[in-house]
């Protein structure tokens, strides 16, 4: 499987769960790591800071849906450009869906241009961690174009994505 990767070590990947599945919490979380791209050999995003978001980051924040607040998404962008680095999202889906919903992908495609044209171009990716698989996009190119990623190189161990499940996604928040 080719496309981008996203480098953590074990350390970084057993926090970022840790903080995306809090005890206690039905609600999806959120997370935002700063990143240098290398392309050689193939894009790869490799964090060197985050930024672990706490409930008032959220405008509004359920089982299925979050949603940023402004003065959130104005603190990542500002980071990113003080740090020239790329942004990577990561969020939870504690429902245990694989793959970005339809909100999801609809906040993506207006959130990301908006990113790229503020941060002059730097490639973005964007993670859905679910209990039990992850998926992932990564807009190297073009802020309308994203791949998908081949997986997250957690110390060496690929994490790749799971098999998407939309209609099941659609199922679940239609009935249940």
């Amino acid at each position: 499987m080719s496309g981008p990767i996203i480098e953590l070590t074990a350390s970084e990947y057993s926090k970022l769960r840790g903080r995306l599945f809090p005890p206690g919490s039905d609600d999806e979380e959120a997370a935002f790591a700063f990143a240098d791209v290398r392309q050689a050999g193939g894009y790869r995003f490799v964090p060197q800071e985050w930024m672990f978001l706490t409930p008032d980051s959220f405008e509004y924040r359920s089982p299925y849906h979050l949603e940023l607040a402004d003065e959130t998404r104005a603190r990542i962008i500002k980071r990113a450009h003080d740090l020239r680095t790329s942004i990577i999202e990561f969020h939870s889906h504690p429902c245990n869906i694989v793959g970005f919903s339809p909100s999801d992908l609809a906040g993506m495609a207006e959130f990301v241009p908006h990113v790229w044209w503020r941060l002059k171009g730097r490639p973005y990716a964007a993670v859905v961690i679910a209990p039990d698989g992850i998926d992932g996009l990564a807009w190297t190119t073009s802020p309308q174009v994203s791949e998908r990623i081949a997986g997250l190189n957690v110390d060496g161990r690929l994490i790749k994505p799971g098999k998407r499940r939309w209609r099941h996604w659609e199922r679940k928040k239609t009935h249940g």
